[in-house]
């Protein structure tokens, strides 16, 4: 008993001798791993935005039409005996000139009838006027100023006056369809669409003779978007004093290219109602004067715009989800703003924003950079044809 006493502290020291060593020895060596850094921030492509004040020009297509277009009709019958030099599909003509003659015989004739019927009404006036005064002298002969209606002839002197009246008018309307056996021009400056008589033809009235149109003024009926139309001053009520925006029409003729000026002068009455366009009338005077306008020409037009302020013309690919762009604050993280977008080309885009001037504006990874984040800015300065676009048009 007294032996195994004198062991068990020794056992006891040797086991937790044991245990340190496991422990000591046994325990994970630390790994080496590299100092904590932050990590690099994403660099962005960006530019200075500046607003500014300009005119954007909106450009559109449309087709020409003249701004007055009639069918001349026969208003009497008669053989047609006679064609101007004008009559001819494509004729120009001017104000007053004889375009068709019709035989005027017949028509010269109604006009010496009426003449005759004309005299023998003036001599029957006469007549009873004569009776008259002497039926009135017989009756104060009489003595009795109050004499019989009928005794003094009134009725038949009022029935001469009349049949007076009717001969001349009679005579009046025999001239009007004698001068009109003469078909002229309605206006001062006129072209001949299509001819639908010819020499020797026999017409009677209300046969259609000829389609003209005025050739002074030429019209281009042009359709415009709501944004578009946002663009520019249109004339939606009528201000004599207002002035009218200017417009550019090309087109090519016989394969070469023409340009016009014109104005833009009203628009329709009423937006469409399938496509909610509008419709702006643009008018180009004396359009014969060098290269032809010609009606049925499909030419593009550019509208003058109003004065617009505070503008930003930016390279488009700064568009993200076609109404964002992204900006950096003074601290480079990325700010979200809502745009509107006035006009776009291929390369670049005019737009009005909340964007302050001089803020840096995200052209890249915008959909790899999130609201909040910081970046690293790249500031490139706008190209020479990027600057050149800037310009007012």
């Amino acid at each position: 008993m007294g032996l195994g006493k004198a062991w068990l502290p020794a056992g006891i020291f040797v086991a937790g001798s044991i245990a340190l060593s496991v422990v000591v020895f046994a325990k994970p060596k630390p790994e080496m791993r590299p100092p904590q850094v932050d990590a690099a921030l994403v660099s962005v492509e960006v530019t200075k935005a500046e607003s500014k004040g300009l005119r954007l020009s909106v450009t559109a297509q449309g087709t020409v039409v003249p701004r007055r277009e009639i069918d001349i009709v026969a208003q009497v019958g008669g053989q047609v005996v006679g064609v101007g030099a004008s009559f001819v599909d494509g004729g120009f003509f001017e104000d007053g000139e004889l375009l068709l003659q019709l035989d005027t015989r017949d028509y010269d004739v109604a006009v010496l009838s009426a003449k005759a019927r004309l005299a023998d009404a003036q001599r029957k006036l006469a007549e009873e006027q004569g009776a008259s005064r002497q039926a009135k002298r017989e009756w104060r002969d009489l003595g009795n100023q109050t004499a019989n209606d009928l005794f003094v002839r009134k009725p038949q002197l009022a029935a001469a006056q009349a049949a007076l009246t009717y001969a001349k008018a009679d005579l009046a309307h025999a001239e009007l369809n004698l001068a009109r056996t003469k078909i002229v021009a309605p206006y001062a400056k006129g072209r001949v669409k299509q001819t639908s008589v010819d020499l020797g033809q026999y017409v009677t009235a209300g046969t259609r003779l000829a389609t003209v149109y005025d050739s002074s003024v030429i019209e281009v009926r042009v359709p415009l978007t709501e944004q578009q139309a946002a663009l520019i001053d249109l004339p939606f009520v009528h201000n004599a004093s207002a002035t009218k925006p200017s417009v550019v029409v090309s087109a090519s003729v016989a394969g070469r290219p023409y340009h016009w000026e014109g104005v833009l002068a009203r628009t329709d009455s009423f937006v469409d109602p399938d496509t909610r366009m509008y419709f702006a009338i643009i008018e180009v005077e004396d359009p014969f004067a060098g290269a032809p306008l010609l009606p049925g020409l499909f030419v593009d037009v550019d509208i003058e715009g109003r004065a617009l302020e505070n503008v930003f013309v930016l390279p488009r690919k700064a568009i993200f989800e076609r109404n964002k762009v992204y900006t950096l604050d003074a601290d480079n993280v990325v700010v979200s703003h809502d745009i509107q977008v006035l006009r776009r080309t291929e390369d670049m885009v005019w737009l009005t924003a909340s964007i302050p001037n001089g803020a840096l504006i995200a052209l890249e990874k915008q959909s790899l950079i999130a609201v909040g984040s910081a970046v690293a800015p790249n500031v490139i300065q706008p190209a020479d044809d990027a600057r050149a676009a800037m310009v007012a048009p």
